[in-house]
């Protein structure tokens, strides 16, 4: 027994023995070579992914061959990598910015160029089905090749001098050369080809641009569906006519008498002139995509399906359906628009004219805009070109800028040159008075990604192409209106009684791709608006200054002349009197040149009052934009020069349309001590209304503007048209403050306004706790009020890794909806910043050199590139780079230099 205890306390104790040192050594030599072997591993795989990341990156310095090039061109770029051109000829000048454009830019030129043509689903399979059959209904690329037949020969000589360059870049390129998108998506369907550059490619994107800023679309959708459930005085409430006492229009420059004898100069939390106050007196970030699922397109989730596989069937589907698309459509909105205004040299320390513009457009990355400079060598007839500015990667020329006499900005005019049609169709034929017409249609093929192609049927009408059925309520409302009989209908085509059709300038042959070049080259005010009477679609509000100290103003655009029909509502299209009735014609659009008073503002408000010039549109911004850039102008004129740093804090103020009307009345709620109300009011009492990022009572000030909107209007307005915020639902709450009996407030729960305003206010103070902490200490509007941004190809693609890869942000941005600095939210969704300034710019006639600009994001369009977000964090605090401009300037900024040799 004492054996086997013996025996079995050895084989305890040799089974707990701790190994030799050999043996130890053994596995540590084991470990060791475990950990350097994963080392390694991970060293190779990081070194492989710098390189594929590295790979695309352009060459910025020394020589290239670029065969086709009559003489060398140089490329200089500063220390953002913003290039500079010179050459001695035009076609040079233009080979070498597709060349330059397709180093920085090529994977975003090529998604534009697959948006554009409805061939999304090539790169993303069938989850752009939908996307690709709306873009080919509408018919983008038809056009635009349309529009290239028709060029002159040398603007069709720039466009193809410009494709030449494009193409010499990627020539012997394999896609992940190009650009590390490619070999994401690659991923996915196997491989990407990279097709050759056009000019149709080019022109093209004017037509996705011209979508981004396509008039009042979505506000006869809105208007309609309401109609269904309001009633014709709730209608009026909720869609104000544009309050011309109170705002400016751009030729009249001020309101009307009673808006500016109600002025007075604005300090810090001042009064800015709201005559609307009632009293008076003077007045979350969205979801984030799951993880998984494959790499699409900027939105394809939201698509879906049904997007994907039939024509929307009524209104509330055919907004949702546009809403769908993908983010480089464009997003619509009552506040999305842009500000622009010039001042003479009478006004400014300079004695010469300055002129600033800040487009505001959806966010994206890289931005829309790619600065840069394009240089003749010597400017004659046949090179007439020294001119720099914002272009568009994937178009030659300069959208925006200055060349070395005149310097232009553009916003929106926003003319009312898209209508919906309610076409009757009975048997395959649309229904007039003045005889039937057959439908028209036309068969495509789309490619999709691993799967088979799919034949679409497009259909249109000699109104244009069929978008929707028309179905559900505001079809009954038009039975009851035209006294159809909907309880007999034959099966087949007579079923489908109702058809909705897009009547829209964009899809007539223009002439835009030729204005840009006019525009690059005009030297004067007369040569200005020659190259303005080309700039069609879309219509913009073109600001203009010289160095001789002329400013001025023109309208633009291929604009209705119109029938019976206003614009407002879908029309009929079996009432020929409702029809366009041709185009206006240019030399009637409303002009300005050098006005007395020395200065122009432009912010998407109306151009003229009714009755003093054509008729443009009924459907404006509301004017807080407007109202705010003339009193502060006004006010810097009053108090001294106005130089660049005060065109820049301009555009920087975050005045919140809304506040200074409505504090008073929250004051004056009657609350308990200690109440949430009251804690309220002591926030609000100090606050000087401006929406600041780090401000916490302008976090709850927008909560609890957010809060009114979601308890007093959304339970009464129709689901798909709820109450978003900005200038038009700030018009309409100022408007209704003055009614405190309203049936708005009232709802069961609440009596009247101060009742609702008060509910409002202890909602919205829960909800501020709920969001942001319990403390107001640690409340910052900025938290709330953050910006990401998103690639728009795969800034959403459903994959948390490939997002990070390309997006960038959040970044805290002070601003707001319906504010100079037009940093927009969307208060039916959140408060997360859906449109931004997209750039900004300052320009000086007296000395461009000291001009000013700054671009949302960077020239570069590769990830991890140096210069793919370096501007952003200068753009959110509202500053601004230097713009150099003359030979002697640039030098002083050169980085890099390339020279490229034929």
């Amino acid at each position: 027994m004492a054996d086997a205890d013996s025996e079995d306390s050895g084989a305890l104790a040799a089974a707990v023995r701790p190994p030799s040192a050999s043996h130890r050594f053994v596995s540590k030599k084991v470990l060791i070579r475990i950990v350097a072997a994963i080392l390694v591993l991970l060293l190779i795989l990081t070194l492989l992914g710098i390189f594929l990341v590295h790979r695309s990156f352009p060459t910025t310095d020394g020589d290239i061959s670029l065969p086709g090039l009559d003489a060398e061109v140089s490329v200089t770029r500063d220390d953002a990598g913003i290039p500079t051109i010179e050459a001695s000829t035009s076609h040079d000048l233009f080979m070498a910015q597709g060349f330059v454009h397709a180093q920085d830019r090529f994977w975003e030129m090529d998604f534009r160029r697959h948006v554009t043509a409805g061939r999304l689903s090539e790169l993303f399979g069938e989850s752009q089905f939908g996307t690709d059959s709306f873009i080919r209904t509408l018919g983008w690329r038809k056009v635009a090749e349309e529009e290239v037949a028709a060029l002159d020969d040398k603007t069709l000589a720039y466009y193809e001098a410009y494709a030449e360059g494009v193409n010499a870049y990627l020539k012997d390129k394999s896609p992940t050369e190009v650009s590390l998108e490619y070999g994401i998506v690659g991923l996915q369907t196997g491989g990407v080809e990279i097709e050759e550059w056009t000019p149709v490619d080019s022109v093209s994107w004017l037509k996705a641009m011209a979508w981004d800023l396509r008039s009042n679309v979505e506000d006869e959708i809105d208007r309609a569906i309401s109609t269904t459930t309001l009633d014709d005085k709730q209608m009026a409430e909720v869609f104000p006519d544009y309050p011309y006492d109170t705002r400016p229009t751009i030729i009249g420059g001020e309101a009307g008498a009673k808006a500016s004898t109600a002025e007075r100069k604005d300090g810090d939390g001042g009064n800015d002139g709201d005559s609307d106050d009632p009293s008076g007196e003077p007045a979350a970030d969205g979801d984030e995509a799951q993880a998984g699922g494959e790499v699409t397109a900027t939105s394809a989730r939201e698509a879906g399906d049904d997007a994907a596989t039939k024509t929307p069937g009524n209104l509330g589907e055919l907004k949702k359906h546009l809403k769908s698309l993908p983010t480089l459509l464009g997003m619509n909105s009552h506040d999305i628009g842009s500000n622009s205004w010039v001042v003479s040299g009478e006004h400014t320390a300079t004695g010469a004219p300055l002129l600033a513009n800040d487009p505001h457009l959806a966010p994206a990355m890289p931005s829309v805009w790619h600065q840069i400079g394009l240089r003749c060598t010597e400017v004659t007839a046949e090179c007439p070109f020294d001119v720099s500015g914002f272009s568009f990667s994937g178009l030659p020329g300069i959208i925006i800028g200055h060349n070395q006499t005149i310097a232009w900005g553009l916003t929106n005019l926003g003319p009312d040159v898209a209508d919906l049609v309610v076409e009757k169709v009975r048997d395959g034929e649309v229904v007039r008075d003045s005889g039937n017409e057959p439908v028209t249609t036309r068969t495509e093929t789309v490619k999709i990604a691993k799967q088979e192609p799919r034949e679409i049927t497009i259909r249109s009408t000699s109104n244009g192409p069929i978008i929707s059925d028309l179905t559900g309520p505001y079809r009954d409302v038009l039975d009851a209106s035209t006294g159809a009989d909907t309880g007999d209908t034959k099966s087949g085509a007579a079923d489908e009684n109702y058809q909705l059709a897009l009547q829209w300038t964009a899809l007539e042959p223009g002439n835009t791709a030729s204005a840009i070049f006019g525009l690059n080259a005009a030297t004067n005010w007369q040569e200005f608006r020659q190259a303005a009477s080309l700039f069609d679609v879309p219509a913009q509000n073109l600001i203009y200054a010289d160095t001789d100290g002329n400013i001025g103003y023109q309208a633009p655009g291929k604009i209705p002349k119109r029938g019976d029909g206003d614009g407002m509502l879908p029309r009929h299209g079996w009432k020929t009197d409702e029809d366009w009735q041709g185009y206006l014609d240019f030399d009637d659009l409303p002009s300005l040149y050098n006005p007395d008073r020395g200065w122009i503002v432009t912010a998407n408000n109306p151009v003229t009052r009714p009755g003093e010039s054509v008729q443009l549109s009924n459907d404006f911004d509301d004017g807080d934009r407007a109202r705010r850039i003339t009193k502060l102008l006004q006010d810097t004129i009053e108090d001294g020069d106005v130089t660049t740093e005060d065109m820049s804090r301009i555009q920087g103020d975050d005045l919140n349309p809304l506040a200074l009307t409505i504090i008073p009345l929250l004051l004056d709620i009657e609350a308990e001590e200690g109440s949430d109300i009251a804690a309220a009011q002591d926030l609000l009492k100090p606050w000087n209304g401006h929406d600041d990022a780090h401000s916490a009572a302008a976090a709850y000030f927008n909560v609890l503007s957010k809060t009114i909107l979601d308890e007093v209007f959304a339970p009464k307005m129709p689901d798909a048209v709820p109450p978003a915020g900005g200038s038009h639902w700030s018009l309409v709450i100022k408007n209704l403050l003055k009614e405190p009996n309203s049936d708005w407030w009232a709802d069961g729960e609440v009596d009247d306004r101060d009742e609702a305003l008060a509910r409002a206010m202890d909602s919205a103070w829960k909800t501020t706790e709920d969001l942001l902490g319990p403390e107001p200490v640690t409340w910052r509007w900025g938290i709330l009020h953050r910006l990401t941004i998103r690639n728009a190809s795969l800034g959403e693609s459903g994959i948390k890794a490939v997002e990070r890869l390309f997006n960038r942000g959040p970044y805290e941005v002070s601003g707001g909806s319906g504010e100079v600095n037009a940093t927009g939210w969307d208060a039916s969704v959140g408060f997360e910043t859906n449109w931004v300034p997209s750039m900004r710019q300052i320009v000086d006639l007296e000395n461009f050199n000291q001009s000013r600009w700054i671009n949302l994001t960077g020239a570069s369009g590769h990830a991890f590139h140096p210069h793919y977000a370096d501007q952003t964090d200068d753009w959110a605090a509202n500053a601004t780079r230097p713009w150099p401009y003359t030979p002697d300037a640039l030098e002083r900024h050169t980085e890099d230099t390339l020279v490229l040799r034929p």
